[in-house]
């Protein structure tokens, strides 16, 4: 194994810090408030891969537009926008949603992102696989929408709480709508 002077491994270590900064700042330039189409990620030379991710500001608009449908409907929701890897980037639970809504739209969030599909497209899925429903934290029940760039998941709008999952979906489709996708 070849031995490197202590100026070859700070230099080596210096150069690797840049490459990290020039990859955090376009990252940082990624979360952009809507989301702009994005090549499939793409592992560079060196290992980094840059996603493309929606902003807390597009969260916020997504679900308040979801919810604001809702409203307009006279239903009581919960609503969640979940990141690509499913983690929650902001929840709003209505007036007088149930207590089981708030989780209900979470998972349905993740659900729908996971597998890049509404998630009424996804209960007949389970007709074929029924050991789906076994994934933790999913919710194979209409309600939620994914957001996507260039046919790849970077988010999901998630609604629960109407009578219908159909009406849940369909106000999850409002908060996507917004986004002006």
């Amino acid at each position: 194994m070849k031995s490197f002077t202590a100026k070859t491994r700070i230099a080596t270590v210096v150069g690797g810090l840049a490459v990290i900064g020039a990859a955090t700042t376009g990252a940082l330039a990624a979360n952009a408030a809507t989301p702009a189409p994005a090549a499939p990620a793409q592992a560079a030379p060196n290992g980094l891969v840059q996603t493309t991710h929606l902003s807390i500001a597009a969260a916020q608009k997504a679900a308040q537009a979801a919810l604001t449908a809702a409203e307009k409907a006279g239903q009581k929701v919960s609503v969640a926008v979940v990141d690509r890897d499913g983690n929650t980037i902001v929840t709003l639970r209505g007036d007088g949603a149930g207590p089981q809504s708030y989780s209900s739209a979470e998972e349905k969030a993740f659900t729908a992102v996971s597998w890049n599909a509404k998630t009424s497209e996804l209960t007949g899925r389970l007709q074929q696989t029924p050991t789906l429903k076994d994934i933790k934290g999913t919710l194979f029940l209409a309600g939620a929408v994914p957001v996507d760039a260039n046919n790849a998941p970077i988010a999901a709008v998630g609604v629960a709480g109407a009578p219908s999952g159909a009406q849940d979906e369909s106000f999850a489709q409002a908060g996507v709508d917004a986004l002006g996708k």
